[in-house]
C-alpha cells in the first residue's frame, strides 16, 4: 500500500507539471472593468458622432479633418460615409455653382448685341462716352465665358475635391466602402452637369448639321483632286484672269497677266462650296480649336477619376491582404498560447499554417467603382466624331487652298529645296545646286500636323486615332495625286523641241514663246528708249528659260520633299503618342501612325515613276545625239578635230564618228585628235546639266543613270555594227574608260562612287565596260577565264550568242574558230 501511494504522489507531481492554459485579457481584467470598458466607449460613441453631424452641418473642415481618423476606431464608419458623402455633395454644389458664369455670359451676349448692331448700321447712336464705357464694361467682365470655361471649373472642383479628401476617407472610411462610394458621388454630380453642357454645346453649335455639309463638301474635294483633273481645271478657270494660262504661265513663262484680286475671288469660286457650306477657314479652325478643348479637359477628368478608381481598388486590396495576415497573426498566437510547445514546433506550424492559408485564400477581385462607358464617354464620342468630320474636311480645304495659290506665278511660291542639308559641303558643279521647291508640300504637310497635333492634344484615343487615319488618306490619295499631276506638267513642258529645253533642230517651242515674249517687251522698251541692248535681251531670255526650267524641276523636287516631311512627320506623332497611357487602344493609334509609311512608299514609287518618264520623253534626244557623235546621221553631224602640222595648230572641220578598225597611222590620229567620245559628253552635257542642277540629288543621279543607260544602249548598238581591230579594242577601252569616268564625276550620291555600285545600277554601262574586256582578249582562249571570273564576280550578263556576235567583229579573230570555240564552251 506504501508503494501505491507512493506511485500516487508521483501521478499528482506529473499533473502539476504540466502546462496550464493562460488566462484570457478579459478574464484578467475582470467583469467590472469590462462593463465600465463598455459603457465609457459608448458615450464616446455618441458624443464623437454628435460632433461629426454638427461638424458636417456647420461644413467645419478642420473638425472633420479630426474627428474622421477615430470614426473607424469606434466602428462608425458606416453612419460617417453618408455623413461625409453630404458634406462632400453640399461642398461640390457650391464649387460647381455656374450661376456667376451664366451672368457673365449673358452680360458679354448683351454686349455682342449692341457692337453688332452698331457695325452693322444701327440707328441708335451713342456718344464717344458711351462707347468707352461699354468697352470699359467689356474688359472688366474680364475673360469671355465659353463652355470650356465651365467645363473647366466643373472638372477642376471635382478633381480637387477628391485630391483633398479621398486620401482621408479612404484611411478613415475604407472598411464601410467610403472611398469607393466618395469617387461615384463626384462622378455623378460632374456628369450631371457636363452631360448637359456638352450636349447644348453641340446643339448650340449644330455639329450634326455641320458634320453633313463637311462630309459633302469633303467628299467634294476629294473627287476633284483623285477622281478628277483638280489642276487642269484650276488652269482653266485661270483661263479667265489670263490669256492662254496654262502650265508655262503657271511657272512665270508667257504674256498671261494676273490681277490679285481676280485670283483671290477664284480662289473662293473654286473651293467646292466651302466658304458657303462650312464658313471660312479662320472661323472653322478656331471652332475646332474649341471643341479641342473641350474633348481635351474631358479626356484629362476621365483620365484622373480611373486613376482615382484604380487607387481605390489597390488600397482595398492592400487592406485585404493587412486583414488576413492580422488574422492569420492572431491564430498562430491563439495556438501557441493553448499548446505552449516548443519554439521550433511554432516556426514549423508558422510556415504550415502559411502554406495552407496562402492556398485556400482567393485572390482579390477589383470592384466596378464606375461602369466601363458612362454617358460622359457617350457625348464625348458623340462630339469627337463630329469634330474628327470637321478636322478632315478642314485639312481638305488648306491643301484645296495651298494647290490654288501654287497655281499663279508667284515667286513667293518657290523656295531652295528644303532637303539638302546645311552643312553638307556642295559646289556649283553639286547636283541639286540651284534646286527649288514649291510651296505646295510644305503649306498641306504643315495643315496636316496642326490637324493631326490637335487631335492628339485632346488625349481622346479614338479621336485621336481617327485624324491619323484621316492624314494618312489625304496625304497619300489627294496630294499624291496633285504632285503626280503637276510633276507630269513640269515633264510636258522640258520636251525637247516642244518644251524649254534644245531639240534636234534647236531652242524648243516653249523657249521660242519666252523669246517672242521677251521681244514683244524688248521692243516696247526700245520705241520708249532710244537705247536698245541686244545682248542684254538676249541675257534677260535666257534667265527667263533657266526660271522656267527650274521651276518646272521644282514640280519633281515636291515628291522628294514630300518623303522628308512625311517621314518626319510620322516620327513627330510617334513621340506624341508617348503622352498617352499604355494599352491595345494606343497600340491601335500607332498603327495607324504607321500608315504613313506606306505613303513614304507611294510618294518614292511615284517620284521614280515621274523620272523614269522623263527619261522616256528624252530617249528620242538622247538617240539623236548618239547618232550625231557615232556619224550615223551625216547630215546633221559635224564636228571640230585639231591637228598639229609643222608645229603649228590647225583646226580641220570633218565629221566625228565611231570607227574601231584602226592601224598604226589612225590609232595615232585618235590619240591627238577630238573623239566621238568627248563630243557625245559634251552634247549630254547640254541636256543634262540644266536638269542636274535643277533637281533634287536622288533625281539628278536617277535621270543621269536613266540617260547613260539610253546612251550606252545606243552605243552598243552601234559598236555591234562596226568592225575591230587590236588597236581599235585599245581604242574602245580607252573611250569606255572616258566614260565611265565621266558618269563618275556626274553622280553626286557617295553609295555609287566604287566602280561596283555604278555597274549595278547602270546596266547598260556595265555591258559596255563587259563588251570592252571581250574585245580586249588577245587569245580566243583567254575568253574562257573571262567569263569566269566575271561570273564569280557577278559582273557577267552577256549572252553567248551576243560573245559569238562581238567576237566575230574583231579582224583577227576567224568566224569558224569562234564558232568551234564557243560551241565547246556551250556543250
Amino acid at each position: 500500500s506504501e508503494s501505491k501511494d507512493d506511485a500516487g504522489d508521483d501521478d499528482d507531481n506529473d499533473n502539476d507539471d504540466r502546462p496550464q492554459p493562460l488566462p484570457t485579457p478579459l478574464q484578467i481584467a475582470g467583469t467590472h472593468t469590462h462593463s465600465s470598458y463598455t459603457q465609457t466607449r459608448s458615450v464616446l460613441r455618441q458624443s464623437i458622432l454628435e460632433r461629426y453631424e454638427q461638424a458636417i452641418t456647420n461644413s467645419n473642415i478642420h473638425s472633420i479633418s479630426e474627428l474622421t481618423p477615430l470614426l473607424g476606431m469606434l466602428d462608425l464608419a458606416d453612419k460617417g460615409v453618408g455623413l461625409y458623402l453630404r458634406y462632400s455633395q453640399s461642398e461640390l454644389n457650391k464649387h460647381m455653382n455656374l450661376s456667376k458664369e451664366s451672368e457673365v455670359e449673358d452680360q458679354q451676349r448683351e454686349l455682342d448685341g449692341q457692337m453688332q448692331a452698331q457695325a452693322f448700321g444701327s440707328e441708335e447712336r451713342i456718344s464717344r462716352a458711351e462707347q468707352r464705357r461699354r468697352d470699359e464694361a467689356r474688359e472688366a467682365l474680364g475673360k469671355r465665358v465659353t463652355v470650356c470655361t465651365k467645363l473647366a471649373k466643373i472638372y477642376n472642383a471635382a478633381v480637387t475635391h477628391l485630391r483633398h479628401h479621398l486620401p482621408m476617407v479612404t484611411y478613415a472610411l475604407g472598411v464601410a466602402d467610403g472611398d469607393a462610394a466618395l469617387v461615384q458621388l463626384v462622378h455623378l454630380e460632374v456628369e450631371k452637369r457636363a452631360v448637359q453642357l456638352i450636349r447644348d454645346y453641340a446643339q448650340d453649335r449644330q455639329l450634326g448639321e455641320y458634320e453633313s455639309r463637311a462630309e459633302r463638301v469633303a467628299q467634294m474635294i476629294e473627287d476633284r483632286y483623285v477622281n478628277g483633273m483638280g489642276v487642269e481645271e484650276l488652269l482653266q478657270g485661270a483661263a479667265g484672269i489670263g490669256d492662254a494660262y496654262g502650265p508655262l504661265q503657271m511657272m512665270g513663262l508667257g504674256s498671261a497677266e494676273v490681277n490679285p484680286d481676280a485670283a483671290r475671288a477664284l480662289l473662293e469660286q473654286n473651293d467646292c462650296g466651302f466658304h458657303a457650306e462650312v464658313g471660312r477657314l479662320i472661323d472653322v479652325d478656331a471652332m475646332m480649336d474649341e471643341a479641342a478643348l473641350l474633348l481635351q479637359h474631358t479626356e484629362s477628368y476621365e483620365r484622373f477619376v480611373r486613376h482615382g478608381c484604380d487607387e481605390v481598388n489597390k488600397a482595398r486590396k492592400l487592406r485585404l491582404e493587412q486583414k488576413r495576415e492580422e488574422e492569420r497573426r492572431k491564430k498562430l498566437e491563439e495556438e501557441a498560447r493553448r499548446a505552449r510547445g516548443a519554439q521550433s514546433t511554432m516556426f514549423s506550424g508558422d510556415d504550415d499554417e502559411r502554406k495552407d492559408g496562402d492556398g485556400a485564400e482567393p485572390d482579390y477581385k477589383p470592384i466596378e467603382i464606375l461602369p466601363p462607358h458612362t454617358q460622359l464617354n457617350e457625348i464625348v464620342s458623340e462630339v469627337g466624331g463630329h469634330y474628327s468630320v470637321l478636322e478632315r474636311c478642314l485639312l481638305l480645304a488648306s491643301m484645296q487652298r495651298a494647290f490654288l495659290t501654287a497655281s499663279f506665278p508667284d515667286d513667293r511660291n518657290y523656295t531652295p529645296l528644303a532637303t539638302l542639308s546645311a552643312t553638307e559641303a556642295r559646289t556649283p558643279q553639286s547636283s541639286g545646286y540651284r534646286a527649288l521647291q514649291t510651296s505646295v508640300v510644305e503649306e498641306c504637310l504643315y495643315a496636316a500636323q496642326r490637324s493631326t497635333l490637335r487631335a492628339f492634344a485632346t488625349g481622346h484615343v479614338g479621336t485621336a486615332s481617327a485624324a491619323a487615319n484621316f492624314c494618312t488618306d489625304s496625304l497619300g490619295r489627294v496630294l499624291l495625286s496633285v504632285l503626280t499631276r503637276r510633276a507630269e506638267l513640269g515633264i510636258d513642258t522640258l520636251k525637247p523641241g516642244e518644251g524649254l529645253l534644245p531639240g534636234q533642230g534647236g531652242m524648243g517651242a516653249a523657249a521660242l514663246a519666252a523669246v517672242r515674249d521677251t521681244a514683244l517687251r524688248g521692243v516696247g522698251r526700245a520705241k520708249e528708249s532710244a537705247i536698245y541692248d541686244e545682248a542684254a535681251e538676249k541675257a534677260l531670255v535666257q534667265q527667263r528659260i533657266t526660271i522656267g526650267v527650274a521651276r518646272a524641276c521644282a514640280n519633281l523636287n515636291d515628291m522628294e520633299v514630300a518623303i522628308d516631311y512625311t517621314r518626319r512627320l510620322m516620327d513627330k506623332f510617334m513621340s506624341e503618342t508617348q503622352n498617352y497611357p499604355r494599352g491595345h487602344e494606343t497600340e491601335q493609334l500607332r498603327m495607324c501612325i504607321k500608315g504613313l509609311d506606306t505613303v513614304i512608299e507611294s510618294f518614292r514609287t511615284n517620284s521614280d515613276r515621274t523620272v523614269n518618264v522623263l527619261i522616256e520623253i528624252l530617249a528620242p534626244r538622247i538617240r539623236s545625239i548618239v547618232n550625231e557623235a557615232v556619224g550615223q546621221e551625216s547630215a546633221v553631224a559635224s564636228g571640230a578635230t585639231s591637228f598639229l602640222v609643222g608645229g603649228t595648230a590647225t583646226t580641220t572641220r570633218a565629221t566625228a564618228r565611231m570607227n574601231y578598225e584602226l592601224d598604226d597611222a589612225a590609232y595615232e590620229l585618235t590619240q591627238v585628235s577630238e573623239g566621238y567620245m568627248t563630243k557625245l559628253c559634251s552634247s549630254l552635257d547640254e541636256l543634262v546639266e540644266p536638269l542636274r542642277m535643277h533637281l533634287a540629288p536622288r533625281l539628278a543621279d536617277a535621270l543621269f543613270l536613266g540617260i547613260l543607260g539610253a546612251a550606252s544602249r545606243r552605243l552598243e548598238s552601234s559598236i555591234k555594227r562596226s568592225k575591230f581591230t587590236a588597236l581599235g579594242a585599245i581604242s574602245l577601252d580607252s573611250d569606255v574608260r572616258y566614260l565611265v569616268n565621266y558618269a563618275k564625276g556626274h553622280i553626286d550620291s557617295p553609295e555609287l562612287s566604287s566602280n561596283v555600285a555604278l555597274y549595278s545600277a547602270c546596266n547598260p554601262l556595265a555591258r559596255m565596260v563587259q563588251i570592252s574586256l571581250l574585245m580586249n582578249v588577245d587569245d580566243l582562249e583567254d575568253v574562257f577565264d573571262l567569263i569566269a571570273s566575271s561570273k564569280r564576280k557577278g559582273n557577267w550578263d552577256i549572252k553567248l550568242d551576243d560573245v559569238k556576235a562581238l567576237l566575230s567583229l574583231r579582224a583577227e579573230f576567224e568566224g569558224r574558230k569562234v564558232n568551234e570555240l564557243l560551241q565547246v564552251e556551250d556543250k
